[in-house]
């Protein structure tokens, strides 16, 4: 990273809060939801086709109650948008939530991160607050303090992760604890107070602290679903139903109530996270990889289980769900295209359909695809898939989703 020279005190911004990168799925529900509770909000962002999606009062994915906040905050005046970083100056909080990312290697890749911070720091005022909320290494908070020192800055930075669950973003911005933590007592009661205008709770740990509850929390639900996973695995091959086992295990037995069920475990952040853990630890995170060999097995599991029922090079396959979770229109790291991109070269012809995503060509509508396959595989437990019209044609269903509606 480049130095970069230090500004003086900052005055007659009108600006309370600054996020960066923040027209993704991190900072625009933030962004709403602080423009709610009355403060003025600037979303930067280098993006500029999603700045003039949300200009235009849309919401660029699928967030529960997003649209009606993303009207009102165009309306009230209260919320600003800008491409150029240069627009962040004055702000009295600069928030970054930018992405971090895995290379290659499964190694944390922070170019985008460093080349952020290099971005806003001519901006940035000693006066102000600066509030990492991605997922970052440990140890990074700390980091940045000490390499704004070495710009001549003395603000102070504060860590806050981002725990909530895509699509559900305001729901729980507003009803879960939000942890906080910080390098100076000051930096930690202004972060704290920030969140506290949305928050029903503020949880105070240490900035390393905070970074490690991230990656433990995602590294252990990640854990989670490769057992179910994995027993899922185990049943199937010996010929039982899993969804049974699973129903009797959790029904009324609370120790086993949080034991999800069998499923593709995608999306950008699980396995990234873990990952990320697995590196911080020198790659001595056997829990961590093993759970990557369980989920990202699971899609060949299923295909050689199919191989050995049906003649695949015979067949066209259809996949219902693209997106990387129910009810979502995200098709960031789904599994439904490792799916796709294996039955390529196995079946005769895989068709694709998604009733919420937008931006893939080549899907097809869910009556052409029941109508033209000779077996389905149920790859994303969408609610509208609920009364599947899919007649006699076989479904694979990892999920067990269909089973439970089948008397809707």
């Amino acid at each position: 990273m480049t130095k970069q020279k230090s500004t003086d005190e900052k005055t007659g911004s009108d600006i309370d809060l600054a996020i960066v990168g923040g027209a993704g799925h991190v900072g625009l529900p933030l962004a709403l939801a602080f423009v709610e509770k009355g403060l003025s909000v600037l979303i930067q962002d280098i993006d500029k086709r999603i700045l003039d999606i949300v200009a235009d009062g849309r919401m660029p994915w699928i967030d529960r109650g997003c649209d009606a906040l993303l009207a009102s905050g165009l309306a009230s005046g209260r919320l600003h948008l800008a491409s150029d970083s240069r627009a962040i100056d004055g702000a009295r909080t600069v928030m970054v939530t930018v992405g971090t990312p895995v290379d290659e290697f499964l190694n944390p890749d922070h170019k985008a991160f460093c080349t952020c911070i290099d971005g806003i720091t001519p901006y940035l005022w000693n006066s102000s607050l600066i509030i990492l909320r991605s997922t970052v290494f440990p140890g990074t908070t700390d980091w940045l303090c000490g390499y704004l020192q070495e710009q001549g800055m003395t603000l102070p930075v504060a860590y806050c992760p981002e725990r909530v669950v895509q699509g559900r973003a305001l729901e729980e911005l507003s009803s879960m604890p939000q942890i906080v933590s910080a390098t100076t007592t000051r930096a930690e009661e202004e972060a704290a107070g920030l969140f506290a205008m949305l928050a029903p709770s503020i949880v105070l740990v240490a900035p390393k602290e905070a970074e490690f509850t991230k990656l433990f929390a995602n590294a252990y639900r990640y854990i989670q679903f490769a057992t179910t996973n994995q027993f899922y695995m185990i049943a199937t091959s010996a010929g039982l139903d899993y969804h049974n086992i699973h129903k009797a295990i959790t029904q009324d037995y609370p120790r086993a109530s949080d034991l999800p069920r069998a499923g593709f475990t995608a999306g950008p952040c699980l396995f990234k996270d873990t990952m990320q853990l697995a590196a911080f630890a020198n790659n001595q995170f056997s829990l961590g990889h093993d759970a990557m060999l369980i989920n990202e097995g699971l899609v060949l599991f299923l295909i050689e289980q199919a191989q050995s029922q049906y003649d695949l090079g015979e067949l066209t396959v259809g996949l219902l769900g693209m997106a990387f979770k129910a009810d979502i229109d995200d098709i960031r790291a789904s599994l439904s295209y490792k799916l796709k991109n294996v039955l390529a070269v196995r079946a005769q012809k895989v068709l694709t359909t998604d009733p919420y995503v937008k931006d893939d060509p080549d899907l097809v509508d869910l009556d052409q695809v029941i109508a033209q396959s000779d077996l389905l595989f149920l790859c994303v437990p969408h609610s509208q898939y609920k009364n599947l019209p899919a007649g006699e044609k076989p479904v694979i269903d990892v999920w067990g989703f269909l089973a439970d509606h089948e008397t809707d």
